[in-house]
């Protein structure tokens, strides 16, 4: 069964498609890059699968079912620009706000859901900020925060947009070493990823996106010269040495 189907979705915003007609499926267990150029709509391809924004057309489906934001098998961690980090709060709520899907909005977390946002927050090495205030955090402490609140969730596919856009080389690290754990568990994740370099590395399976799907598959496959000329045209290199391709 694939984790996550989509089919002939289509997004416009006044009426000017910004996604047209977009199809693919991915299985179980891997780990996903959607890659394109700045404008290719793949923050809107999220948004439009988790129902964040209208779709004009088009179905999606988890695992054979149809699905609905209601659908606990699915976390999502957002683009750290969007979010309100003025909010007051500190990060340990941020984490057990992932665990409202459970609990509802009625009953307070219990003994157990504050143990297992602290060992989230002790997976993404932020347990001894617990009780910071997110405002007062890094870009990438908040980062890793939300990738806790994404965890607590455990879900069975995530969602994950631009996760690696602003953060050091330590909270990349660590960002992909979760993914993995992750992939080894059998989740299937999603990651909206903008660096040419590491998505051989990254990435088992890409999907390169520009208004329209243009290809998605294994990454040995899909991850071509052609392929992404056709994505981001213009003139693309291959560095044969360091194994990676850049855009010119």
């Amino acid at each position: 069964m694939k984790a996550v189907e989509v089919s002939g979705l289509t997004v416009a915003y006044d009426r000017k498609p910004v996604l047209t007609d977009v199809h693919f499926s991915v299985p179980k267990g891997k780990l996903i890059g959607i890659v394109g150029p700045n404008g290719a709509g793949k923050s809107t391809l999220i948004k439009a699968i988790l129902g964040l924004i209208p779709r004009s057309s088009g179905a999606v489906r988890i695992f054979g079912q149809k699905y609905s934001p209601k659908n606990k098998d699915v976390g999502y961690v957002p683009q750290r620009g969007s979010v309100d980090w003025d909010f007051p709060t500190n990060a340990l709520d941020v984490v057990l706000m992932g665990r409202y899907g459970c609990l509802g909005w009625v009953r307070r977390p219990s003994k157990k859901d504050v143990e297992a946002a602290k060992e989230c927050l002790q997976k993404v090495g932020m347990l001894q900020f617990a009780g910071r205030q997110i405002s007062q955090l890094s870009g990438g402490q908040q980062q890793r925060v939300f990738l806790a609140r994404a965890l607590i969730q455990e879900a069975d596919v995530y969602f994950m947009d631009e996760p690696f856009a602003g953060v050091d080389a330590a909270t990349e690290k660590a960002i992909i070493s979760l993914l993995n754990e992750l992939k080894r568990r059998g989740k299937t994740v999603l990651v909206v990823h903008h660096d040419l370099q590491t998505v051989g590395e990254y990435f088992d399976w890409t999907m390169l996106l520009n208004r329209k799907l243009i290809q998605c598959g294994p990454t040995k496959d899909v991850f071509t010269i052609s392929h992404l000329q056709r994505t981001y045209g213009g003139k693309l290199a291959f560095l044969e040495k360091e194994q990676m391709l850049i855009k010119q």
